[in-house]
């Protein structure tokens, strides 16, 4: 029996920039890794590999590529009217303030009661 090749078969070598790329582009747009493969004609096996010898180097987290986006906080609702909070302290004490206030000025009295 005899074969044949039908193609030339290339055997093709990724700078770590290159491979941070294409594991890069699993998961944007609902990309899969199959769908990933596929692009650069490799097997979703290769794809698996690469992300195991980059993370083994250091350069690959399942985090890379978080975006982190502000958030203006400005545009957000404030309650129509105020209202009194009693907020029990871990030494058995009971703070009551009104809604409206200031955090830091909050939190100092809070520290304030807790320590006295």
């Amino acid at each position: 029996m005899r074969g044949e090749v039908l193609g030339v078969e290339r055997r093709r070598r990724w700078s770590e920039d290159e491979k941070l790329e294409i594991l890069s582009e699993v998961g944007v747009g609902g990309a899969s890794v199959t769908q990933v493969a596929q692009r650069h004609e490799i097997t979703r096996s290769q794809i698996y590999g690469l992300r195991r010898d980059l993370k083994k180097k250091g350069l690959w987290s399942p985090d890379r590529g978080a975006v982190f986006l502000p958030v203006d906080f400005s545009a957000a609702p404030t309650p129509a009217r105020s209202v009194m909070v009693d907020l029990r302290l871990s030494n058995g004490r009971c703070q009551r303030f009104d809604s409206g206030m200031d955090g830091e000025a909050l939190t100092r009295l809070i520290r304030a009661v807790e320590a006295a």
